[in-house]
């Protein structure tokens, strides 16, 4: 094998495993709530069926969900949560970004990060958006809502 070759397909090799490293995930579960009234402010530059699966997560863990428009302010509810995600091309369209973050009377409560932005070349990337959704969701969320 030429030297060329072999030092190019070393250096592929390298460049594929330092890539799957790349995604990143961090979760600040929520502590335990005293209600289990959940409002969530839409956000509709999303993918709607992002806010669908955050819904149906929420729900059943034994949340009640109310959706709260665009404007809504934070203190609307005792609970607030706001999102935001995006997806990319890379051979097949996938969730590159999410985050959902929750309020407390208005105060950072928790947050669930999800960010595969830099996956360059990994495979990982290509998730399903929803079980990656309902994941950051459960651990966000450890447990069951108050009765």
């Amino acid at each position: 094998m030429p030297a060329f070759l072999k030092y190019t397909t070393a250096a592929t090799a390298m460049m594929l495993s330092i890539s799957g490293c790349a995604i990143q995930q961090k979760v600040k579960p929520v502590d335990p709530l005293a209600d289990n009234q959940i409002c969530i402010v839409e956000r509709r530059d999303v993918k709607a069926g992002f806010l669908d699966t955050y819904k149906r997560a929420l729900s059943a863990k034994g949340y009640a969900v109310t959706q709260l428009a665009p404007s809504a302010s934070l203190r609307a509810c005792p609970v607030t949560s706001t999102y935001t995600a995006n997806w990319r091309w890379d051979l097949a369209l996938y969730m590159a970004y999410a985050e959902i973050r929750v309020f407390n009377d208005g105060k950072p409560a928790g947050e669930a990060i999800y960010d595969a932005k830099g996956g360059g070349a990994s495979f990982g990337k290509f998730i399903d958006a929803e079980t990656k959704i309902t994941e950051l969701v459960d651990q966000l969320f450890p447990g069951e809502a108050p009765r």
